[in-house]
């Protein structure tokens, strides 16, 4: 063969793959963007954004009004309060510390918090850190106090709070035996982890988490010019909800803002289970811990979708029809409802988040999500 017959020939080789890959992110895109339009219309929300990221490509579409006043919609960059997502993040600097042998999923909560005192079940079994990160502690939702001021809602939520319900009352069940979601539990984790690693718990998730990828616009406190991009809140009466302060207790269960962009690339990263880089970390963070086979009762963790298994904050949804394995957290919190959802054998993710506290409106988006996962990655 000529020499110039054979440039010709793999040149000619090498051209479907570039129409491949732009065919594959239209295709993505299309139908992000699709998904995104029904949803939008039948929840009747002032605004919502979707994000995917499948085999590394990702696309990311918003609909409405990001806030009251303002014409500009939803994007990639736009932050808003992910609520209990915020549980995950602590699941993954809790597999963080296990996996550099700082902390064991056994060791008990007082191990490392000795003020917050050990209220021992009948069956003498201690909380451990486990028992917290899979909602199996046998403690309540929240610890009860008096509400806040609309602008300052978590100002009544305080370690002293905890202390004294830890003092007076007992577990409402032996831990590992039942699962019953706590926010009051992954409050108690982050406050070990911090006292584990001798550092406030921020600046341990940052350092763990979110300095190492790149997760810039994910914080507690959005500031500066971070604040102009506020996804503005909607509590149920369709009234718009006050920026209010995370305060420093509620960093383990709810506190933090996030954005489509960063989301995707923390679903990537969970997705990426073939790389070295934070093997073990991945491992201990996604294993299942708690079947839902065997135990007593199982409380508030199936609203947006059927809970099989607790991994570390992550809810597993074992394979059904097409839909794979997905692992999956919900969010609400100052009118703000956001899921994320991954299938972690599928290498695909989905980040939505809607800016409206409408129950119907949020039980759909983590259905949509789902669905679009078993769309693009069916089994």
């Amino acid at each position: 063969m000529r020499r110039r017959d054979l440039l010709a020939l793999l040149a000619g080789a090498a051209l479907p793959w570039p129409h491949a890959t732009r065919a594959a992110q239209t295709e993505l895109d299309e139908a992000v963007d699709f998904t995104g339009q029904i949803l939008f219309v039948a929840s009747k929300v002032p605004a919502l954004v979707i994000g995917v990221v499948q085999n590394g490509r990702t696309s990311i579409h918003g609909f409405g009004r990001r806030a009251d006043g303002s014409d500009a919609e939803p994007d990639g960059d736009t932050i808003f309060r992910i609520g209990s997502i915020t549980k995950a993040f602590t699941g993954q600097v809790l597999a963080s510390l296990a996996a550099d042998g700082v902390v064991s999923l056994g060791d008990p909560l007082t191990k490392y918090v000795p003020d917050f005192f050990d209220p021992l079940s009948e069956a003498g079994r201690p909380v451990r850190l486990i028992d917290l990160a899979t909602h199996s502690a046998g403690l309540p939702r929240e610890v009860p106090h008096e509400p806040g001021p609309p602008d300052n809602p978590f100002v009544h939520i305080t370690r002293e709070a905890f202390v004294a319900w830890l003092k007076a009352n007992p577990l409402l069940f032996t831990p590992g035996t039942a699962i019953s979601y706590s926010n009051f539990g992954f409050d108690l984790l982050a406050a070990a982890l911090s006292a584990a690693a001798n550092k406030p718990y921020p600046d341990l998730l940052a350092e763990r988490v979110l300095a190492p990828l790149y997760l810039a616009d994910t914080t507690f406190g959005p500031s500066g010019g971070k604040v102009a991009r506020l996804m503005q809140g909607h509590n149920f009466d369709g009234a718009a909800m006050p920026y209010a302060p995370t305060g420093e207790v509620i960093v383990g269960s709810g506190g933090l803002y996030s954005t489509p962009r960063d989301l995707l690339r923390w679903l990537h990263w969970h997705l990426d289970r073939m790389s070295n880089e934070g093997a073990r970390e991945r491992l201990i963070d996604h294993a299942a811990y708690l079947w839902r086979d065997g135990l007593h009762t199982v409380y508030g963790m199936d609203e947006s979708g059927h809970m099989d298994a607790m991994a570390l904050g992550w809810v597993i949804m074992a394979p059904e029809g097409d839909r794979p394995l997905i692992l999956q957290k919900a969010g609400g919190l100052q009118g703000v409802f956001s899921y994320v959802a991954f299938a972690p054998t599928r290498n695909v993710g989905v980040a939505v988040a809607i800016n409206a506290f409408d129950v119907n409106a949020g039980l759909g988006m983590a259905k949509a999500a789902n669905e679009l996962i078993a769309a693009l990655a069916p089994r």
